[in-house]
């Protein structure tokens, strides 16, 4: 009873950081857009974003320096891909496909998580998180609307597949830093994953070419004035720091295929907040398929494993006292 209540209690905590990941990543767009909208790139806003993240958890980097010399793979890698992958592939892609093409092929990453798991490490996964998982894609089909633009070139398909998997890498790499009988600390991994990051992000945005001057003005937010450095904080503390945090401990509590499967909500999420603060307007397709996504993101995270199972099916989360599933084996 008391494992089972301990298996509880992890899972809905893990539900609740996913559920928080969600949010706060979610409302980055409505606070980036106005200030691309007064002057600054998308690789502009996503460089400050990082780099400012980074700079604020320098003392968490600095606390677990150990992991430079312990796992350098592991950091290089959420750096490269978890961080500046994903942001630098998916603002390519923009600028050759729509929106919502290049939205909806990113947030294919859940169903790719499953294929990892289930044809690379060779583990069940549930029937229940495969549900999910193409319930959470059908429905954010019909969040972004993708049937209202299929222009879209190889390159760009191609880019925004990369953004996918990147995606796949953030999760993957922040359950793989748990393995072992000195696991990484998901702080630390995040420190000098955003560390990285900057650097990486540095090289593709090209910082010293931008017009701080857009930082001293204001941007136009639901028909208010706000003030520039305003909407930058939220976008580094709340979009950045809180958001990743919270994302790398949900993926500890649950599986990266369930966390991936909620990570879908953040699609939902921006889309509300949009609608709000920048008056986008959703469509009734739009409600509908958000209603899908939940309902996905519902089922895979209360699949339960199998009884009989010899060892975790993928779609559980850990058990008090057993080892956490890492999906690097």
């Amino acid at each position: 009873m008391q494992v089972s209540g301990g298996h509880s209690r992890q899972r809905k905590v893990g539900l609740g950081l996913a559920l928080v990941s969600a949010l706060t990543f979610g409302g980055s767009g409505v606070a980036a857009k106005p200030l691309i909208e007064a002057g600054l790139a998308p690789l502009e806003v996503t460089w400050l974003r990082v780099t400012g993240a980074a700079l604020i958890l320098l003392p968490l980097a600095w606390r677990h320096r150990r992991l430079l010399t312990r796992r350098p793979a592991l950091l290089v890698g959420f750096g490269l891909l978890a961080v500046a992958g994903v942001q630098a592939c998916y603002f390519a892609a923009l600028s050759r496909i729509p929106v919502g093409v290049a939205l909806l092929v990113e947030y294919l990453a859940p169903a790719l998580v499953l294929g990892w798991v289930r044809f690379v490490q060779r583990r069940p996964v549930s029937r229940a998180a495969a549900i999910g998982v193409v319930l959470a894609v059908g429905g954010l089909a019909c969040v972004v609307e993708v049937w209202s633009g299929l222009s879209f070139n190889a390159l760009g398909l191609l880019l925004a597949f990369g953004a996918a998997f990147c995606q796949v890498g953030y999760f993957v790499l922040s359950d793989h830093g748990s393995d072992g009988q000195d696991p990484a600390d998901p702080l630390g991994v995040i420190a000098y994953g955003l560390l990285i990051g900057a650097v990486a992000l540095t090289v593709v945005g090209r910082p010293w070419g931008m017009d701080w001057t857009v930082l001293a003005g204001g941007a136009d937010l639901a028909g208010a004035r706000v003030p520039a450095l305003v909407l930058l904080a939220w976008i580094v503390l709340v979009a950045t720091v809180i958001a990743y945090l919270t994302g790398v401990l949900s993926v500890r509590r649950l599986s990266p295929q369930v966390a991936g499967v909620l990570a879908c909500l953040e699609a939902v999420i921006a889309t509300v907040l949009a609608w709000v603060l920048l008056d986008e307007h959703l469509g009734a397709a739009q409600v509908v398929g958000g209603v899908v996504v939940l309902a996905g993101a519902l089922i895979a995270q209360t699949s339960t494993p199998k009884a009989a199972a010899a060892e975790p099916v993928a779609a559980s989360a850990p058990v008090e006292g057993e080892r956490e599933y890492t999906a690097g084996g």
